[in-house]
């Protein structure tokens, strides 16, 4: 037993390389979609084309949202939009509390909340749109066939890194973060760790990731490189766009 996780993206907000890190975790028809960079219908197709899968905005309606930093939540818009016009339902959102406080106020009401009905603008807020759900930090919680348990990140905005325990096997993931020993013994719960490399002191430096133990680095995949990284002459295993990685647990 076992899912999959396909690498939408796995680039930076700076990249021209890549497209946004962006994950999409699929077991047996649900489809969990792990942030949702600019243009998700567009990752969409160009993972599909490298995946060989079929993958369709219509097929997913759960989005968890890890943090409201653009390069992680800028296409909500159009996939809100487009489960309402195309759709008629809304999407359901999962997130921190700290995220659905101010995704709506200070990122997407100014051009979601009011819509013109053909004869007059029209008022909506939040929850016409979308169906929040609260994942509150550390408590595992209930998404799909998914049991998600959050940790909190050294980020600039508040950001949850993941464990998802699926069916035969846990998927950690570090979203942003800058190096913190204690997120990857948190991690470490995992059979697979996607984590994040790159430049700042609100991300993790790649020296910090290779001086793990042996048995930690063989359980990581690299992602939200920049466009200068070293992708092939890497020492730890980087993940590609429209890679498809089950996680299992070893036997």
């Amino acid at each position: 037993m076992s899912f999959d996780v396909v690498f939408l993206g796995v680039g930076d907000s700076f990249s021209e390389r890549y497209s946004p890190t962006s994950l999409l975790l699929r077991q047996g028809d649900f489809q969990l979609a792990v942030d949702c960079p600019d243009g998700y219908r567009r990752v969409l197709a160009e993972a599909r084309a490298k995946a060989g899968l079929q993958l369709d905005l219509a097929d997913i309606d759960d989005v968890l949202l890890t943090h409201v930093h653009g390069d992680h939540m800028n296409g909500l818009e159009g996939v809100a939009f487009f489960k309402r016009f195309a759709q008629g339902r809304k999407l359901r959102l999962h997130a921190s509390a700290e995220v659905h406080d101010v995704v709506w106020p200070q990122r997407l009401v100014g051009s979601m909340g009011v819509l013109f009905d053909g004869v007059r603008p029209v008022p909506l807020g939040y929850e016409d749109y979308f169906e929040p759900h609260t994942l509150p930090w550390g408590a595992p919680t209930r998404v799909g066939p998914f049991t998600v348990t959050t940790r909190r990140t050294r980020h600039h905005v508040p950001t949850s890194a993941l464990l998802v325990a699926g069916e035969g096997g846990v998927l950690g993931y570090s979203a942003d973060a800058a190096f913190d020993p204690d997120l990857v013994a948190f991690l470490d719960r995992a059979d697979v760790i996607i984590h994040e490399t790159n430049l700042g002191p609100a991300h993790t430096d790649l020296g910090a990731l290779l001086a793990l133990p042996e048995r930690v680095k063989a359980k990581l995949r690299l992602v939200h490189y920049p466009d200068a990284f070293d992708v092939d002459g890497c020492a730890l295993r980087c993940a590609r766009e429209g890679e498809v990685l089950t996680v299992t647990s070893p036997k």
